[in-house]
């Protein structure tokens, strides 16, 4: 019973790392390029997700690129109205 827990557990932290993966952009990852980071996680069974959630994740600090916002959505564009 512990073998199929374990299992079970190793394939549900596979399928999340590569959904995450999959998910992040390609600029936000780091130490590898993101395929890379694919082919890591789904090769290499318990390594590959752990390494991927400790060193390839981006940082919860790491500022997401700025999108563009509509003109009325600016505070700074209409500050420069008045």
């Amino acid at each position: 019973m512990i073998r199929v827990l374990l299992i079970v557990a190793v394939v549900m932290l596979t399928v999340y790392c590569v959904v995450e993966v999959a998910q992040t952009r390609t600029g936000q990852v780091r130490a590898m390029p993101r395929w890379l980071w694919a082919f890591l996680v789904i090769c290499a069974p318990v390594v590959g997700p752990l390494s991927w959630l400790f060193f390839g994740r981006p940082s919860a600090g790491t500022p997401s690129p700025r999108v563009a916002k509509a003109p009325d959505d600016d505070e700074d564009f209409l500050r420069g109205l008045r």
